[in-house]
């Protein structure tokens, strides 16, 4: 676990990953940069709210 932490890798990934759910907020009508700091604080928590919640764009085509 050291190595993990000293390396960088692990910080990385978790960057990554908040980029990943800021981009699956666009996708989903949310604001991008507000789950990207959420998803720096939560990491794959904020994922699987994400991939939980409902699409925006459905409910504003009428």
């Amino acid at each position: 676990m050291e190595n993990i932490l000293s390396s960088g890798s692990y910080f990385v990934g978790w960057g990554t990953l908040a980029l990943i759910n800021a981009g699956i907020a666009q996708g989903k009508g949310r604001k991008g940069l507000n789950w990207f700091v959420i998803s720096l604080l939560l990491g794959p928590i904020a994922t699987l709210v994400l991939v939980l919640m409902a699409d925006l764009r459905a409910f504003n085509r009428y």
